[in-house]
């Protein structure tokens, strides 16, 4: 990849482990009928979106699953648990190897995420390794939440290339979720799918002609 100049990295499953079963598992256990269809990898209800995309609060949120789960009992701290069940966290070399890539390229982040998430994560952070957030590892972040999009659509990819002056041919986007590829490469972008543990982000990296 040799005329790659700038790579935007997805964060769940590229950088921070998630595994979606958990949370199907915890969710089904609050009371959420039909969980494949309520929150999958490949698709889930509007709820989920809507959070991602800051529409709704997370207290809406927190009141949408009570309704969907028909228990209006469900205290904040249960949907919240169940809710960040799937969040494992980053592999102790991630951050390492995303340094020696910010040396040799432009990289940002652009994460599909919602407000619930974020504090955990920002809370993870702090506690593992001392950091108060990502920024260090990137020219700049992007989150959903914040922007009011998220991907697949073309607008977001758009805006993170229109504000940093990124040519789209020269640029990568990484995302372990193929249906975010499609709305990248309708920006012009170059995709990768990442079909590894992040755990083995650096080899990845590597074998796709990436630069340490």
């Amino acid at each position: 990849m040799q005329k790659i100049k700038n790579i935007i990295f997805d964060y769940g499953n590229v950088i921070f482990e998630i595994d979606f079963r958990i949370a199907q598992k915890a969710l089904a256990q609050l009371g959420i009928q039909d969980i494949e269809s309520f929150f999958g990898h490949k698709g889930h209800d509007k709820l989920f979106s809507d959070l991602e995309t800051g529409a709704i609060t997370a207290a809406q949120f927190r009141d949408g699953i009570r309704k969907s789960a028909q228990n209006p009992a469900l205290k904040d701290e249960e949907i919240d648990a169940a809710w960040n069940s799937l969040l494992i966290g980053v592999p102790q070399n991630v951050h390492d190897v995303l340094l020696k890539v910010k040396n040799n390229y432009r990289t940002f982040l652009l994460s599909n995420i919602n407000e619930i998430h974020y504090d955990y994560i920002m809370d993870h952070l702090k506690k593992e390794f001392d950091v108060e957030n990502n920024d260090h590892l990137f020219e700049k972040t992007y989150y959903s939440h914040l922007m009011f999009k998220r991907k697949p659509n073309v607008e977001i990819f758009e805006q993170v290339l229109n504000e940093n002056n990124l040519n789209p041919d020269e640029t990568l986007f990484i995302d372990d979720s193929p249906q975010h590829l499609v709305g990248a490469k309708l920006a012009g972008l170059h995709t990768l799918l990442m079909t590894e543990n992040p755990k083995h982000l650096g080899d990845f990296l590597k074998n796709n002609g990436i630069l340490l």
